[in-house]
């Protein structure tokens, strides 16, 4: 390759990082305002519902659910700090405590709720209750 060839491409690149800076800039990829919130997935069987929760980077000691008036809350935090020596040049991941609520259906069995946590996901499985299967139906007059 020429040296015009090289320089050109080495150009180009520095305008590549330049134009990236500016957009990044003028439109962030993310809000700063905005705390972690993990995603969740909610799934139902004829026997259960089953909620998974993405809590990458933390450990099952960070997190409390609880379960009041079937209403099932998970909290949380996610915590990082760079070193001394260190400063962040793009920051997408976010961090801080979560709480997140979540209204049961009276179908659930609240006694009988399991929670796993592996692999950075958090799953809780709720059995559907069968009291509510031999329930009679009333006729509106």
């Amino acid at each position: 390759m020429s040296d015009f060839t090289v320089d050109i491409e080495r150009q180009l690149s520095r305008l590549g990082r330049d134009i990236q800076q500016f957009v990044e800039r003028m439109a962030p990829v993310v809000d700063e305002s905005q705390d972690f919130t993990p995603k969740c997935d909610i799934l139902e069987s004829d026997e259960a519902f089953r909620m998974l929760l993405d809590l990458p980077g933390m450990k099952k000691d960070d997190i409390q659910i609880a379960l009041r008036e079937n209403v099932l809350t998970v909290k949380g935090e996610r915590a990082f700090s760079p070193s001394e020596k260190e400063r962040f040049n793009r920051r997408e991941r976010r961090h801080g405590a979560f709480s997140r609520s979540f209204a049961l259906p009276e179908d659930v069995n609240t006694a009988e709720v399991e929670a796993h946590f592996r692999d950075g996901v958090l799953e809780i499985s709720m059995p559907k209750s069968d009291v509510l299967k031999g329930a009679q139906s009333i006729p509106v007059d």
